[in-house]
């Protein structure tokens, strides 16, 4: 019998001359599965996965070339833009993180939950304890006494699509081919975990040549069941007041297009997720705008009275359905889209478990001649007028002596263009911006609110740039999420990475200052106060930080204004510049904010010594009552 061609190399090594050949293809189009790596390095992985990132660097993989390495500050802030990275590439390309032992791997868990939860694809290495226990303990090696076969990289099993410890190199082909079928999977992804002992990293084996050949992974796109599709098209032309929720698995499939033309055929509205604002633009007649918590009037109003929501793509987060307080209609139905059945399921729904530009190519297909009703039609564009009125008054309110935040959204929306990307993650912005923005293309609002990580924005500014380098890539950061996560302004600088970066600064928690406020706990903690005896004091102190120097120090441009003008001219200068900048301009703590007209759910203690939480749980109760499950 021919013996099989083996190529000796270590599993680090073995690692990158496999990513190296792995490809997407979607739609006839062919990329680079894994085109870079970020990476920290430590005793765990420096002389393993590193060394042979270096040896490609120098000389690159015979059969796939170079991988593309990039030296971060934080392990979680390259997870952070590794997950941007995907997210900007509509799932079709990521990039790898490796970090070290201990503290360096577990750092990477919160981006690692973020990925999974907002369902982008990430490959973590963390590396892990010597597989042969010697030497035992390692240094940053947490002991657990029942077990020696436990790490801290256990930690990553619960917020991963798929784990794995490499402890012979044997099992590296196996490991990697498994984490290749979850990563491209277009409902089970999110961040997968292959845990490298640092022995084993710098260990030698045979490996077959096969497992290196040229790799194509085809992004499935599952079609519509006949008969789940004639349910679906039965119960829309059976409703009164049907609307389209679209989330971000539209923008995943890359169907985008296929909805604009069944909303131009029916005349369905369509109302928006975080993750799926800018599936439909916000010029188009059907398009109503935010839906839930942070959605606007038009959206809320329409979803109050709807009998038949329409879910596309999305996943029905609280914040989606006012904590399910949103579709008050006691008759309310379901129909929901999705490529998964887990989601698909969920409120009782009639169940399309199918891609989402499969399906609405269907659907449109099936429901030729149908139109919404004509009063209604006139209710949705009625609905359309008194927002967009609405969204204008809030872009320009000439509020003083600080100006609002969202008379700076009203000014970067009016400013960027159809293929810039704006970016921003927790706090008080998301809400405003889900309300407010007018997205013109799909691609232009990048909003990560499933984990609304706070020091998300820093890094996937970088990420989204490394997906989109045509693109003016903005990140809008509080002055709060700065403090948690900056140092990848440096990567951006060593990079020459050119992104623009705004920064609110406002001198504390906007977003939770408020909640808590509206919740009876007077804003406790939330401003930046200094001194004992300040945490609860409105006119104590403010701490003296200056985050403009501070991010002059990492290396940026920064240009300070004080005004809306102002900023609209430093806009401009930072457009035309090529390199990294940030706008840094104060604005009002206390708003003022959208209209709001839906609910969140966030439990008030019951009993209290305070007037001010007891008076808060009354209102609370009130809501509360309100709260609905859809068993039909």
């Amino acid at each position: 019998m021919k013996s099989e061609p083996k190529v000796r190399l270590t599993v680090g090594q073995a690692i990158v001359r496999f990513l190296v050949n792995q490809y997407s293809e979607r739609d006839g189009v062919e990329k680079r599965l894994v085109p870079g790596t970020f990476g920290i390095f430590g005793h765990g992985n420096v002389a393993g996965l590193g060394q042979a990132l270096l040896q490609n660097e120098i000389d690159p993989e015979p059969d796939g070339g170079r991988m593309k390495y990039i030296m971060p500050r934080n392990e979680q802030g390259q997870v952070h833009a590794a997950a941007a990275f995907a997210k900007a590439n509509e799932r079709t390309q990521f990039l790898a993180c490796t970090a070290s032992i201990g503290p360096g791997s577990l750092n990477m868990v919160t981006g690692a939950a973020l990925a999974t939860t907002n369902r982008v694809p990430v490959l973590l290495f963390p590396s892990d304890i010597f597989s042969t226990r010697f030497p035992d303990p390692v240094l940053q090696q947490l002991e657990d006494p029942t077990s020696l076969d436990v790490s801290v990289n256990d930690a990553f099993r619960p917020v991963s699509r798929f784990f794995d410890r490499i402890n012979r190199p044997e099992q590296l082909m196996p490991s990697l081919m498994a984490a290749m079928r979850v990563l491209t999977d277009p409902a089970e992804t999110g961040s997968v975990t292959i845990a490298l002992p640092q022995d084993v990293q710098a260990e030698a084996y045979d490996f077959p040549e096969a497992m290196f050949n040229k790799r194509v992974w085809h992004l499935r796109r599952p079609a519509v069941s006949p008969a789940e599709l004639e349910r679906a098209v039965a119960a829309i032309k059976a409703s009164k007041r049907p609307l389209i929720i679209a989330g971000g698995g539209v923008k995943y499939s890359h169907a985008h297009e296929e909805l604009r033309e069944l909303a131009t055929a029916t005349g369905l509205p369509v109302a928006d997720t975080q993750a799926g604002k800018g599936a439909i633009t916000f010029d188009h007649p059907s398009s109503v705008g935010g839906v839930g918590s942070t959605g606007g009037d038009s959206g809320n109003h329409l979803a109050d009275k709807a009998d038949l929501i329409i879910g596309i793509g999305t996943r029905y987060s609280d914040f989606t359905t006012a904590s399910r307080t949103q579709f008050k209609n006691p008759d309310v139905r379901f129909v929901n889209i999705n490529v998964t059945s887990f989601d698909a399921a969920k409120n009782s729904a009639v169940m399309v478990v199918a891609d989402a530009r499969e399906a609405l190519v269907a659907l449109k297909d099936a429901l030729a001649g149908y139109r919404v009703d004509e009063d209604y039609a006139k209710e949705i564009a009625a609905e359309r007028e008194a927002w967009m009125k609405a969204t204008e008054k809030c872009y320009h309110l000439d509020h003083g002596p600080l100006p609002a935040q969202t008379e700076v959204f009203g000014a970067l929306n009016e400013m960027l263009g159809e293929r810039d990307v704006v970016i921003n993650a927790a706090g008080s912005m998301p809400g405003d911006l889900q309300a407010l923005w007018q997205a013109k293309s799909e691609i232009q609002y990048h909003v990560e609110y499933a984990f609304s990580c706070m020091g998300y924005e820093v890094p996937a500014a970088m990420g989204v740039k490394l997906a989109l380098p045509d693109s003016e890539v903005v990140a809008i950061v509080g002055d709060g999420t700065y403090q948690m996560l900056p140092m990848e302004l440096a990567t951006v600088v060593q990079e020459r990475i050119k992104v623009i970066y705004v920064l609110l600064e406002n001198h504390g928690f906007a977003s939770i200052g408020a909640l808590s406020e509206s919740h009876g706990s007077q804003r406790f903690g939330t401003r930046y106060r200094v001194g004992d005896g300040n945490a609860h004091n409105e006119d104590g102190e403010l701490l003296s930080v200056d985050i403009a120097a501070n991010a002059e120090s990492w290396g940026l441009d920064v240009l300070r204004v004080h005004s809306i003008a102002e900023f609209r001219d430093a806009y401009a200068k930072a457009a035309a510049s090529d390199k990294a900048t940030m706008i840094y301009i104060e604005t009002d703590l206390y708003g003022p904010n959208p209209p709001a007209s839906s609910w969140w759910d966030v439990a008030v203690s019951q009993t209290s010594r305070l007037d001010s939480t007891n008076e808060a749980y009354k209102e609370y109760i009130e809501y509360k009552d309100k709260y609905q499950r859809h068993y039909w």
